[in-house]
C-alpha cells in the first residue's frame, strides 16, 4: 500500500507546472485546494516572489471555468482586503493560471490565539469591510472561513479563495452544495439557488462566535447572524459590522434588547476608568477621614 506521503509526493511530481514561455520560474509549492495548486513562483520581469494558483492537472473543465472566474472577480475587486491578481493565462502544459500578490502571515485563528478582544474583533470588521465592498459589486465568498482569512506581517487582513465565490444573478443549478460545512447557511447546505449575501452573513456569524467571548451582547450578535432562517440575520455584512462597532464603543446593540441590569453593566463597562478613579479618591477620602478624623 502507498503512503500518504508518497501520493502526495508523487501528485507533486506529476502536477509540476510547465512554466517555460512565462516569466515566472517556480520556487516551492504552498499549498495545495479542491482544483488547483498554489506555487511560490518569482516574477523574472519585476524580480519579485508572487504565488501562482495553478489548476491541479486532475481537474475537469467545469473547474477550469470556476479558476477562470476567480481570477476575473478578484481583478474586478480592488480593496486593501483582497489580494490583487498580477496576470492570467494558460501554462504550456494547457492549465490554466493566474499569478497574485504573495501574502506573508497567518490564518486568522492562528493570529487570535493571545490577543485580546479588541484586536480580534478590529481584525473581524475588516473582514467584514472587505466582504462588504465584494457584496457591492455584486459577488458573494460563500466560503468565509478562519483558514480563508489572512492577517499580514504589518496588521493587513485578507480575504483569500474566492475558487466558489457567486456573481450575484448567476445563473447556477439547484442541488449543487459549495462551501465549508460548519460554516454554511442552512439554505446553503441544502443546495439552494436562493443563496445570496445573507449567507456570508451566517458564515461571518459563525466566525465571530469563534473570535469573541462570553460577553452578552456578542453572543446576541452572533445568534442573530447565524439565524436558521435569513430573513432573521442582519440584511447585510454591513449591518453586522455596524453592531460590532456599537458593541466596542459600549453603546447598545441592535442584536440585543437590554434590561435594566444590562444597561447598568454596560455603563460602568464603558465608563469603568472614570468610575475607578472616582472609587479610588473616595476611597483615599475615608481613609484620610479615619487616620486624621477630618
Amino acid at each position: 500500500m502507498i503512503s500518504e506521503h508518497a501520493l502526495d509526493r508523487l501528485h507533486g511530481l506529476l502536477g509540476r507546472p510547465d512554466l517555460s514561455g512565462t516569466r515566472y520560474e517556480l520556487i516551492s509549492l504552498l499549498g495545495r485546494g479542491g482544483m488547483a495548486v498554489v506555487y511560490l513562483a518569482r516574477d523574472a520581469i519585476l524580480d519579485r516572489e508572487v504565488a501562482l494558483k495553478v489548476l491541479d492537472w486532475t481537474a475537469d473543465d467545469w473547474s477550469a471555468a470556476r479558476l477562470a472566474q476567480e481570477a476575473r472577480i478578484l481583478a474586478s475587486l480592488e480593496h486593501p482586503g483582497i489580494v490583487p491578481v498580477h496576470d492570467f493565462g494558460q501554462l504550456a502544459d494547457g492549465r490554466t493560471f493566474y499569478a497574485m500578490k504573495r501574502v506573508r502571515g497567518e490564518r486568522l485563528d492562528r493570529w487570535a490565539a493571545g490577543r485580546d478582544l479588541h484586536e480580534r474583533l478590529s481584525a473581524f470588521l475588516r473582514v467584514c469591510d472587505a466582504v462588504a465592498f465584494a457584496h457591492a459589486h455584486g459577488v458573494v465568498h460563500r466560503d468565509l472561513k478562519p483558514a480563508n482569512v489572512m492577517v499580514g506581517e504589518f496588521g493587513e487582513v485578507l480575504v483569500l479563495d474566492w475558487g466558489i465565490a457567486r456573481i450575484r444573478g448567476q445563473a447556477e443549478a439547484g442541488g449543487v452544495v459549495a462551501g465549508t460545512p460548519d460554516y454554511m447557511a442552512p439554505e446553503q447546505a441544502r443546495g439552494d439557488r436562493s443563496v445570496d449575501e445573507r449567507a456570508d452573513v451566517f458564515a461571518l456569524g459563525t466566525l465571530l462566535g469563534g473570535l469573541g467571548d462570553r460577553r452578552k451582547a456578542l453572543l446576541a450578535i452572533t445568534s442573530k447572524a447565524t439565524s436558521a432562517a435569513a430573513a432573521d440575520r442582519y440584511a447585510s455584512v454591513s449591518d453586522l459590522g455596524a453592531d460590532v462597532s456599537r458593541f466596542m464603543a459600549g453603546l447598545a446593540v441592535d442584536a440585543l434588547h437590554e434590561g435594566i441590569a444590562d444597561r447598568v453593566l454596560r455603563g460602568i463597562r464603558r465608563h469603568r476608568v472614570a468610575i475607578a478613579l472616582v472609587l479610588t479618591y473616595l476611597l483615599m477620602r475615608l481613609l484620610l477621614l479615619t487616620v486624621f478624623h477630618i
